[in-house]
C-alpha cells in the first residue's frame, strides 16, 4: 500500500491529511474515492485498522478535523461548528478527488456527512452515515432526554474532568469495550489525545448538541444515504438517531458488527460490512 500525507490551506486553517491506496503497479484501474469521516477525537491515522482492508477496494481519504492533531486553526474567530467542517471536508474531497466521492461517517462524522450532503452535494457519490447522534429525528420526549445527556456529558466535563466525562460518554453512546476483535487494542490515553478530546468536548461536543440539519435539503438527495447502525447499541441514543434518520428518508438501516465505534473495535468485520454496503449502494470495480 501507498500511503501519501500532505496538508491543505482552507478558511482559516490548515488541514493535515492522509490518502491510502494500492501501488500503481498493483492497481488493475483507478478505484474509486473513499471519504472517511470520524467522530469524537479520532484523527487521520485513528481508523488505520480499518484503512487497511477497504484500500484493496477504494482510494483511501482521511484527515484531522481543525483544532484535532496536525490540523491548526490560524485565525481563532467564529465557532467551530458543522457548517464549517463541512466546508472543510468538502475542501479535501474538491483537492484529493475528481468525481463525488464514497463517504463514510461515523458519530459526529456521520452527522457532519449528512451536513456535507446538505450543502455541498457535488462532493457526495453515497454516504454511509453510522449512528449520526441527529436528535432533531427523534420523538419529542426522545429527543429532549438525548439533548440532556449530551448535555450532561460537557457538565461533567467542566465539573470533574476529562477520565470522568468520556466514562459518561462511552455510557450515553452505549460503547461497550469488551465488544471488539481479540487482536483490537484499546486506544491508550496520551497527552495527544487527550488534547484531542478536550477540544472535541469543549467545542465539537456542544455544536453536535446544537446542530440541525436542513430536512429539505436532506431529503432532495435521500437515495444518497445509507443509514447504519450497530448490531451492539441499542441502548445508546445515536443507535435510535440512525433508526429514526432512515424512517424520516424511507431509506432502509444498514445493520453493522460492533457497537457505536465498531469500525474501530471490530475494523475487519466492519471494514468487510462497509464494501457490501458500498458495493450495493453504488457498484464499484
Amino acid at each position: 500500500m501507498r500511503v501519501t500525507t500532505g496538508t491543505l490551506d482552507v478558511e482559516g486553517a490548515t488541514l493535515h491529511y492522509r490518502v491510502v491506496e494500492r501501488d500503481h503497479e498493483s492497481s488493475t484501474g483507478e478505484l474509486p474515492s473513499l471519504l472517511l469521516l470520524q467522530g469524537g477525537d479520532g484523527d487521520a491515522d485513528g481508523l488505520t485498522a480499518l484503512t487497511a482492508p477497504l484500500a484493496e477496494r477504494f482510494r483511501v481519504i482521511s484527515y484531522d478535523r481543525r483544532g484535532l492533531s496536525r490540523s491548526r486553526i490560524r485565525h481563532p474567530g467564529g465557532p467551530v461548528d458543522l457548517t464549517v467542517h463541512a466546508r472543510d471536508a468538502a475542501a479535501v474531497a474538491a483537492a484529493l478527488t475528481d468525481a463525488p466521492a464514497l463517504v463514510f461517517g461515523g458519530s459526529l462524522g456521520a452527522l457532519l456527512g449528512l451536513e456535507l450532503l446538505c450543502r455541498h452535494p457535488q462532493t457526495v457519490a453515497v454516504l454511509v452515515a453510522h449512528e449520526p447522534p441527529a436528535t432533531q429525528f427523534l420523538p419529542d420526549a426522545e429527543r429532549a432526554a438525548a439533548t440532556a445527556r449530551q448535555a450532561h456529558v460537557e457538565d461533567v466535563f467542566a465539573a470533574q474532568g476529562l477520565p470522568a466525562a468520556m466514562a459518561t460518554f462511552m455510557a450515553m453512546a452505549g460503547i461497550e469495550p469488551t465488544d471488539r476483535e481479540d487482536d483490537v487494542e484499546l486506544p491508550r490515553p496520551d497527552p495527544a489525545r487527550a488534547a484531542n478530546l478536550r477540544f472535541f468536548l469543549t467545542h465539537d461536543a456542544p455544536a453536535v448538541r446544537e446542530h440541525r440539519l436542513d430536512v429539505a435539503a436532506l431529503t432532495a438527495h435521500a437515495d444518497r444515504v445509507v443509514p447504519a447502525a450497530g448490531r451492539s447499541s441499542a441502548a445508546g441514543f445515536p443507535h435510535h438517531c440512525a433508526l429514526a434518520l432512515g424512517r424520516a428518508l424511507g431509506q432502509p438501516v444498514a445493520l453493522f458488527p460492533g457497537g457505536h465505534n465498531g469500525y474501530i473495535l471490530r475494523p475487519r468485520a466492519f471494514a468487510a460490512r462497509l464494501v457490501s454496503v458500498l458495493e450495493t449502494a453504488r457498484p464499484c470495480p
